[in-house]
């Protein structure tokens, strides 16, 4: 069955109605939507001295360009058909490099590395030289420092993958998205199976045994067999990793996103149906399933990190990085500190004239009180664990935490009575709604009703 996003039917089952609402992804708290223009450059004053206390810190490299735009994209990038803009940038983003290296007394060690975009995968050996030569002037490497590149398949040639491992790429991470061809003209990304499996094997000829791989549902004229479909394809390239994201299909936000007619969008009962037979077909095939899209063969860090309960969060989504300082450096990037969150210059224009007036190019940021460090363990532990004890709720925060200890069992017996439980001290979500975390944490978002920004849909 299919419905339009702007004109859903009303469903019977509550939790289909949960599933069609609007929340955010919880990659921060507040989200992202929620960070405050012009103040970065005042908070970083204060916020990269974290850097400098922090015993490893993460790095993630935007590079926002693509040689073609998908449609259903909605990251910041742009498409170029010449390769002098993306080397310009490179420029840019090693003087960026050099600006941070100049506000440090030391060179931190970095525990992960990623280059994110966009697609770096376009970048040639020259700029990748460049770039992995400013970063070993700015940081040194932990041991077993893991570094991962997202790849588009369509952008490798002979010299690519070569070149990403010199640069020192230990982890790929494999854009798929859907292998039916009528969705991916639909979405304007055309990608055999057959050139995704020539790449892989060619990692692996190189080294690079750990791979990732996204796919997506909700996408135009996906139906079950032409997902599942996928699903098999991407099972038989053994990826260590998989995510099943839901499409977010946010027009207003992405303008590009309207070439997708939204009547060929699947309704709300088959996103939810898609994302379960999608992600018990994949739990099926021996991957242990990792909060909410996350999906890692038993022996991978995220599955022992889960085991652990050391899962984490982060802009990049659930990870098993357990660093307390994330550095964003290239438009559009976002860092984490422990006093609160950084955005550079979203425009690639704005972010380098910042960087060649000498300035770091920190625009938007948002400074973090008791309270949103409070609701941000919550939010990441429900996100993460599909729980929280209260014992260790007031063992983090103090006694002032009960406060919302209590607010959380009041919700248990009021609004999510029928998706959440509190036994024994836990609020939890069991198992059977556990594809409704985003909107259970969204009950504890104190910010979620201040914006009218509109989110993608729960599930």
């Amino acid at each position: 069955m299919k419905a339009s996003v702007t004109a859903e039917r009303e469903v019977q089952d509550p939790s289909l109605a949960v599933a069609a609402s609007n929340v955010p992804r919880y990659t921060s708290y507040p989200p992202a939507n929620h960070f405050q223009p012009g103040i970065g450059a005042k908070l970083a004053e204060t916020f990269l001295a974290a850097i400098e206390r922090s015993k490893q810190a993460s790095l993630y490299l935007h590079i926002p360009y693509c040689d073609r735009l998908c449609w259903f994209c909605g990251c910041h990038t742009k498409q170029t058909l010449s390769y002098a803009p993306i080397q310009t940038y490179i420029e840019t983003l090693c003087e960026e490099l050099r600006l941070l290296r100049n506000r440090l007394t030391r060179k931190p060690p970095l525990s992960r590395i990623h280059l994110g975009g966009g697609s770096p995968s376009l970048l040639r050996p020259a700029e990748l030289a460049a770039l992995k030569q400013a970063i070993d002037a700015t940081f040194t490497f932990e041991p077993g420092c893991e570094i991962s590149i997202e790849i588009d398949p369509s952008d490798v040639g002979s010299a690519t993958i070569p070149s990403l491992t010199t640069f020192g790429m230990n982890r790929a991470s494999i854009g798929v998205q859907d292998f039916d061809p009528q969705v991916q003209k639909a979405i304007n990304r055309i990608q055999s199976y057959e050139v995704t499996r020539h790449v892989v094997e060619d990692l692996r000829r190189n080294g690079v045994n750990k791979i990732n791989i996204d796919i997506l549902y909700g996408l135009p004229h996906q139906d079950i067999a032409r997902l599942l479909s996928t699903v098999e394809k991407v099972l038989s390239l053994k990826p260590e990793r998989i995510a099943l994201f839901g499409y977010a299909h946010v027009p207003w936000v992405k303008p590009h996103q309207r070439l997708i007619p939204e009547a060929s969008l699947p309704g709300p009962e088959d996103r939810v149906t898609h994302a379960r037979i999608s992600a018990t077909a994949i739990r099926d095939a021996g991957y242990v399933q990792i909060g909410i899209d996350h999906f890692s063969l038993p022996g991978d860090g995220l599955a022992m990190a889960a085991r652990n309960g050391k899962l984490r969060r982060n802009f990049q989504g659930y990870t098993d990085d357990q660093s307390d300082v994330l550095i964003g450096l290239g438009a559009s990037a976002l860092s984490t500190f422990p006093g609160g969150y950084l955005q550079n210059h979203v425009a690639t224009g704005r972010y380098s004239a910042q960087i060649k007036s000498g300035m770091l190019a920190h625009d938007r940021g948002f400074a973090l009180n008791d309270d949103d460090r409070l609701r941000s363990w919550v939010i990441e532990r429900l996100m993460c664990d599909f729980a929280f004890r209260r014992d260790d709720l007031v063992n983090a925060f103090g006694a002032d935490a009960l406060g919302l200890w209590n607010e959380a069992c009041a919700l248990a017996q009021g609004e999510l009575a029928k998706i959440v439980s509190v036994e024994h001290g836990s609020f939890s979500i069991p198992a059977g709604s556990r594809h409704l975390a985003r909107h259970v944490a969204s009950h504890f978002d104190a910010y979620l009703s201040s914006n009218a920004f509109k989110y993608s849909k729960a599930v």
